[in-house]
């Protein structure tokens, strides 16, 4: 997955003068719609696997922390970061039943001397698995729409060559929940560039992050041994759409792709969602 990113463009002057950088438009509440695949071991019924898919209702909160979080410095002098706090809720949209939650904290960490290194972001967060996160990267501002790459849900990895025929076959004969298109399965991606047919974007923010090279998840020995959570990226845009009368809000796409590792087998659990600023 990448972003295909646009030129960059100059930052608007409140991203430029907030101390949270490009992450100053995420402060508020957000609310939405997006889908969600992943596959999971299913030992229990005798399968290697199965596959689950959600349309999804989803809440976040962004809450800026209240004040310089001063980071000491022995070779170079001290920095000072800027964050925000933040609580993801994801649900079934058929059954409302509870999918995922999610605390953590953005960060907007500043260029550094030692090491060296250019002013980056960071996404730190929990989640009730036996999951922790950490995954850096960076943000910039650019001119109109978002650039939305495909991703791939296809599994991959040696474990594959050992399988009979038929083994991805969930992928592609699954019954698909309401709102799911089959085109989805192979590129989740699309559901976020359907959702903004017919918009008029003027500008983005991109936000991007992924738990390698910097960074890592960190797992309870459970999930470790049964489906290891090796590595995700992921990639939020901040959109400023204009309506027909002129007047602007802000939305919110994102794409985050986990790999979970059993079977020797790499499965790209995929989420996407298209909030709006409330």
């Amino acid at each position: 997955m990448n972003a295909n990113s646009p030129l960059r463009a100059a930052a608007p002057s409140h991203q430029a003068t907030s101390p949270l950088g490009f992450l100053s438009e995420l402060e508020g509440s957000w609310s939405g719609r997006g889908f969600n695949l992943i596959a999971v071991p299913d030992k229990q019924n005798g399968q290697d696997f199965r596959l689950i898919l959600n349309t999804t209702t989803e809440r976040i909160q962004f809450n800026a922390i209240g004040g310089a979080v001063p980071n000491r410095g022995s070779v170079q002098n001290d920095i000072n970061i800027f964050g925000l706090t933040y609580l993801q809720q994801v649900n079934d949209a058929q059954t409302m039943e509870g999918i995922h939650i999610e605390p953590g904290i953005w960060l907007n960490v500043p260029a550094t001397t030692a090491p060296p290194g250019k002013a980056s972001i960071v996404r730190q967060s929990t989640i009730p698995h036996g999951d922790s996160l950490l995954a850096q990267g960076s943000g910039f501002g650019a001119k109109g729409g978002p650039q939305i790459a495909p991703v791939s849900a296809k599994p991959t990895g040696p474990g594959l060559a050992h399988k009979m025929l038929g083994y991805l076959d969930p992928y592609t004969l699954t019954k698909l929940p309401p709102g799911m298109k089959k085109e989805y399965i192979v590129n989740m991606n699309q559901a976020l560039v359907d959702a903004i047919q017919g918009q008029n974007i003027i500008s983005n923010t991109v936000l991007s992050v992924a738990s390698i090279p910097v960074g890592g998840i960190v797992n309870i020995p459970f999930v470790t041994i049964n489906a290891n959570a090796t590595k995700m990226e992921a990639i939020f845009w901040i959109e400023t759409v204009q309506r027909p009368d002129g007047s602007h809000f802000l939305q919110l796409q994102y794409t985050q792709t986990v790999i979970l590792n059993f079977l020797d087998i790499d499965w790209p659990h995929i989420s996407v969602g298209t909030l709006i600023r409330t």
